[in-house]
């Protein structure tokens, strides 16, 4: 219907923010809505966008974002505070269903190599939802938000691992043996991960520090390095999602790394919209009423059998049951890597438009479903918990050892490290409080990071850096920062992510003290009055007191 690319793309862009509306009023991923999108346009629906060479780079250039920020945000501190329980929650839930799932898909006839692709492809939940969600339900520091991230960042892991396994299986049938190709993948992911170790310890550090002057020269570099890393990974023969992974990887231990996800993350979203329309739109409808009973089995079994033994494991480990149940419920559906593992697999000659389309089909079920289930935890519970006893232990032990100092009550945030915030900071440390500091000029952060102090780098006017932020532990929020347009994006961004605590900003003004006040701001620092303030009230205490001695 639309010859031109741009008009393509223009389609696609307004269907996709209409059924983006519709999904938000349904409480729904967007996920859901660029499927669907790609189904009422593609040749199953009204064919009113064809497939085109442009189309299918923004979609590619939209999973490689995806891995590289996963690499990015790949924090193996979050598996080491939650202990154990998340290796054994993440690597139980994705042997036990990769096994049923294999032999549920053997029994509904599929062969054993669309069964393996089934059974993996059932194993991991969406990072991005689940993420979403918890931080929607102020979620993500509680004791279960904190477990159900951990063991999703390890099957972050098993999935790149398994996109390397597959990769090397479908080059082996191409040629000739199976067993040279895994070892020929192996010596070149060891000599890929010795150049990444070799650049995150002696290069890549000092180069982002250098960067981090310029916002935008620091973007336009990440995102060459992500795209870099997936044409390496491509090259070197293990996907451009292996690559654009570990290129997220080497600059994760970085202190700018939240900055660039923080950054990223938008265009991540804009890019994947057109991989999930893309998906969408090859999508047969006449061949899905065929897979309407096989995806019904495997969607109740990923709706209540992920969860169940997530809450077995936990409930083993001494959980209590309460807590295994609220984790459990954040693997009640499969993921965007679910999907992309099926477009490998068809890429790759493994699958045929059937079987993608049925996990597709699966997809849309339980990521549906499951947010509700999310969503609505806590009545679920309520209403089920007496039937929830046998997942827990008489006494659970590790739950009562894992929250007695699990949590670190950090009672101010400080946004801005100059001369004033500096010696604000500087009082707060000698008075033993509690605090993060937040700024924007890497040599501050890393002077202030030698001293001691927990600092970030970050720019507060984002309002996905201020999500990254342990919002739900700090009292105050006080920003010595005295320009009015950035405290006011500050306020926005901290109302936007339901900030109940107190707030104070420095005002160089009568107007913006006046603003602020009426914004509710709970209290208002005048930097160079209350100085000379409290320079006055010094003088003439002092003089009081010479005229007592006198």
């Amino acid at each position: 219907m639309f010859d031109s690319v741009f008009s393509q793309i223009g389609v696609i862009l307004g269907l996709a923010a209409i059924g983006g509306i519709i999904a938000q009023f349904l409480k729904q991923p967007l996920i859901v809505a660029f499927i669907v999108v790609g189904i009422l346009i593609g040749p199953s629906g009204f064919e009113m966008v064809s497939h085109s060479s442009e189309i299918e780079l923004f979609a590619r250039l939209g999973i490689a974002l995806l891995l590289f920020v996963v690499g990015l945000k790949l924090d193996l501190h979050v598996i080491r505070t939650v202990g154990p329980v998340a290796l054994a929650s993440g690597l139980g839930q994705v042997f036990f269903t990769s096994v049923v799932g294999y032999f549920i898909a053997l029994m509904l006839g599929f062969g054993h190599v669309p069964a393996i692709y089934i059974a993996v492809a059932l194993t991991f939940s969406s990072t991005i939802i689940i993420v979403k969600l918890l931080s929607d339900k102020r979620e993500v520091d509680a004791l279960h938000g904190r477990i159900a991230v951990g063991f999703l960042i390890v099957q972050d892991i098993v999935v790149v691992l398994v996109m390397i396994g597959l990769t090397a299986y479908g080059q082996a049938d191409s040629d000739t043996s199976l067993g040279w190709e895994a070892v020929e993948i192996i010596l070149k992911g060891g000599a890929m991960l010795i150049v990444v170790a070799l650049l995150m310890r002696y290069v890549l550090p000092w180069l982002l520090h250098r960067l981090a002057h310029s916002t935008e020269l620091l973007m336009l570099f990440a995102i060459a390095w992500a795209v870099i890393g997936a044409t390496t990974g491509e090259v070197l023969g293990f996907s451009k999602e292996v690559g654009a992974f570990l290129a997220g990887i080497s600059i994760a231990s970085t202190a700018y790394r939240e900055q660039v996800a923080a950054r990223l993350v938008s265009l991540r979203d804009f890019l994947l919209l057109f991989f999930f329309v893309e998906l969408g739109a090859t999508l047969d409808l006449s061949m899905l009423g065929s897979q309407v009973f096989a995806a019904s089995i495997f969607s109740l079994f990923v709706l209540f059998g992920n969860p169940l033994i997530v809450m077995a494991i936990m409930g083993y480990m001494g959980y209590r049951k309460r807590t295994g149940f609220l984790a459990g419920l954040t693997v009640a559906q499969i993921s965007e890597f679910s999907l992309i593992l099926a477009a490998l697999g068809l890429s790759l000659g493994h699958l045929n438009q059937e079987v993608v389309g049925l996990i597709t089909l699966v997809g849309l079920i339980t990521i549906s479903a499951s947010t509700y289930m999310i969503l609505y935890s806590h009545q679920i519970y309520e209403r089920y918990a007496r039937f929830l006893s046998l997942f827990e232990r008489r006494i659970p032990y590790r739950e009562m050892n894992d929250a007695a100092g699990a949590e670190q009550n950090i009672e101010i945030l400080l946004v801005g490290l100059g001369r004033f915030g500096a010696s604000v900071a500087s009082n707060l440390a000698k008075r033993n409080c509690q605090f993060v500091a937040v700024d924007f000029d890497p040599e501050t952060v890393r002077r202030h990071s030698r001293d001691g102090y927990n600092v970030r780098y970050g720019d507060v006017e984002n309002p996905e850096f201020v999500a990254s932020l342990p919002l739900d532990k700090i009292n105050w929020v006080v920003s010595t920062v005295r320009d009015s347009q950035i405290n006011r994006m500050l306020l926005h961004g901290l109302r936007q992510h339901g900030y109940q605590g107190k707030t104070a900003f420095s005002v160089t003004n009568r107007q913006d003290q006046i603003l602020f006040a009426n914004e509710g701001v709970n209290m208002v620092l005048e930097p160079y009055s209350d100085a000379a303030k409290e320079a006055v009230d010094k003088l003439l205490t002092g003089r009081a007191e010479k005229k007592a001695d006198e």
